[in-house]
């Protein structure tokens, strides 16, 4: 079994449907090429499961981090999206890409992802070079068209008053933080159907791991809301999440938006309360809707002001993957 078969299956459950094999790596034909693009936390995590078989390209703008990235079994490149000319070494590097990068933090668009498209649209996908006699690269034997997967956020669908969200609802954003998101998802489509690029849109929850859980928030003593007010959130383990994001590299479909969420139902307060009883801290105060507004930050009030439950069918239909930790109590139990 080839290695990105194991690392996307869990321990102690079924094999799930193998994924396509790769080609066998040789000096004269080298590696498939992967570029990440934001290898923070989740994207260092896919880069474990995919180094030993694809060489892996990992954009940072900080120059501090190649020698942490090239231990982790990349080619570390320095760019930034916010400057354009540095992308131009992006061009033609990679047939397939995982871009993890955020939005800036302020604005109604999105340039970095813009940019990022740019760089990579300038290359042509295409048997006979491009216009200028440059070589064109192929996708690599084995693998289907170039694919692009964008990691986005179910903030896209703004509050649903806790009702259950597939795929195919419309996006309804209430944030400049979540329009950001929708700019850039619309980026990625139109670059797929001009380009020829196999484009994934994988819109994420609340992440969580064992070093990634609200312990400070709980420590400040950061209220939460009565029930009567609370919201619906939804999760997905930061493995889970690097899995599927390898998932929809190599099994999504065109075009395609799946959820990266587990099967966890909680208000966000119990989630809170789940965490402090683990972790033998006190559980969070329960204030009004109205008291919220008097004594915590805008920003995650926001968070709070917004009730949803994801629908990951699709995840599991198409993506086939079987989560290691289909909820948060079963992280807390393993």
């Amino acid at each position: 079994m080839s290695q990105i078969q194991s690392m996307l299956q869990p321990s102690r459950l079924p094999l799930l449907p193998a994924l396509p094999v790769l080609p066998v790596p040789s000096r004269r034909l080298g590696r498939p090429r992967l570029l990440i693009v934001g290898c923070g936390d989740v994207g260092t995590r896919c880069l474990r499961i995919l180094s030993s078989r694809m060489r892996v390209f990992a954009v940072t703008s900080q120059p501090a981090r190649r020698a942490e990235l090239r231990g982790a079994g990349a080619v570390p490149l320095v760019a930034d999206l916010d400057r354009p000319v540095t992308l131009a070494r992006l061009r033609g590097l990679a047939t397939q890409v995982l871009d993890l990068a955020p939005p800036p933090a302020q604005g109604e668009g999105d340039p970095r992802t813009r940019a990022l498209l740019a760089a990579l649209r300038r290359k042509a996908w295409r048997q006979g070079g491009t216009p200028g006699g440059e070589p064109a690269i192929l996708p690599d034997r084995g693998l289907r068209r170039p694919a692009f997967v964008y990691a986005s956020t179910s903030g896209v669908y703004g509050d649903r008053q806790g009702a259950r969200v597939s795929e195919f609802h419309a996006v309804r954003p209430q944030t400049a933080r979540a329009r950001r998101r929708v700019a850039a998802e619309g980026a990625v489509r139109a670059f797929g159907r001009a380009a020829g690029w196999r484009t994934s849109i994988v819109r994420i929850p609340g992440i969580y791991a064992a070093e990634r859980l609200p312990v400070a928030r709980l420590k400040r003593g950061t209220p939460a809301l009565v029930p009567q007010d609370d919201v619906y959130t939804s999760h997905i383990h930061a493995d889970d999440l690097a899995r599927i994001m390898v998932a929809a590299l190599f099994r999504g479909r065109p075009q395609r938006v799946v959820h990266a969420s587990d099967d966890t139902e909680l208000r966000m307060a119990d989630y809170f309360d789940l965490v402090a009883d683990r972790r033998g801290l006190p559980r969070p105060p329960r204030i009004t809707r109205g008291q919220a507004r008097e004594v915590i930050d805008q920003t995650l009030l926001s968070f709070m002001s917004e009730s949803r439950r994801l629908d990951n069918r699709r995840l599991k239909r198409e993506l086939r993957l079987r989560l290691r930790f289909p909820t948060v109590a079963s992280f807390f139990e393993a």
